[in-house]
């Protein structure tokens, strides 16, 4: 199994509270890992030690096999895209929205390049000229997505992306990570509440509690955890 994202021994301490204990695990190159657990297990400080926006206190984090703090950090967040429950979106076009990670870096994006994005994440050209203020919940998150792949990020985090839409926007959006994991080989992590989708759309899975890695391999192992805790958990009685 070849490896994206190694943490051996990690440890994350903040204002005295120590968030992150002892996390040794993997996260397999080329497949989608869903990362779940109860609230407050510490699964979006881990995201953000995964793309620099905070430094471990202890341990060591390897992308690609090589240590987080070897990369250059504008190059790490290329590498290691992010896309967020709240698909904050900026005044203006949808094209605008799009190209943002260029516009930042001083460049413009391909006319063509900008049609196959929105094409591979289910937007038509048409929506290039709208108001991306006037979009819908799962019409935004689809554009984040596409944003997120401007750059082409070898790894993409995803953050509870459709904990907020209906169901039907939520199937688009798991039928959408499923297209682009296959067609780019992006390998991404995906925290998700839902048991149900770390399960269908998961290949991979890490079970975080309190702030620990409590079990992690093939999705299936949540139809049938090992460790009390986990199954406490998949039945509904761990919050």
């Amino acid at each position: 199994m070849n490896v994206a994202i190694e943490f051996k021994d990690v440890n994350y301490t903040a204002d005295g509270l120590h968030i992150l204990k002892n996390i040794t695990g993997v996260f397999p190159e080329g497949r989608i890992t869903t990362l779940v657990g109860p609230s407050g297990a510490g699964k979006s400080t881990l995201f953000k030690l995964c793309n620099g926006l905070r430094s471990s206190s202890s341990g060591e984090i390897l992308i690609k096999g090589k240590k987080i703090d070897e990369y250059d950090p504008v190059n790490l967040r290329r590498n290691v895209g992010i896309a967020l429950q709240s698909a904050t979106m900026t005044k203006g076009t949808v094209l605008e929205n799009l190209e943002l990670p260029l516009t930042l870096q001083g460049e413009r994006i391909d006319k063509d390049y900008a049609k196959e994005l929105l094409h591979d994440v289910g937007l038509s050209e048409e929506f290039m000229e709208r108001n991306a203020k006037d979009l819908s919940g799962g019409q935004r998150q689809k554009l984040s997505i596409a944003r997120t792949l401007v750059n082409k990020p070898k790894i993409l985090l995803l953050d509870e992306i459709t904990s907020s839409l209906d169901r039907v926007s939520q199937h688009d959006i798991e039928e959408l990570i499923e297209k682009v994991n296959k067609k780019y080989g992006t390998t991404m992590i995906w925290i998700t509440h839902n048991l149900e989708q770390a399960i269908n759309i998961g290949q991979y899975t890490w079970v975080m509690m309190q702030g620990e890695l409590i079990e992690s391999g093939d999705s299936s192992l949540l139809n049938s955890p090992k460790d009390e805790r986990v199954q406490q958990f998949v039945k509904g009685e761990l919050g």
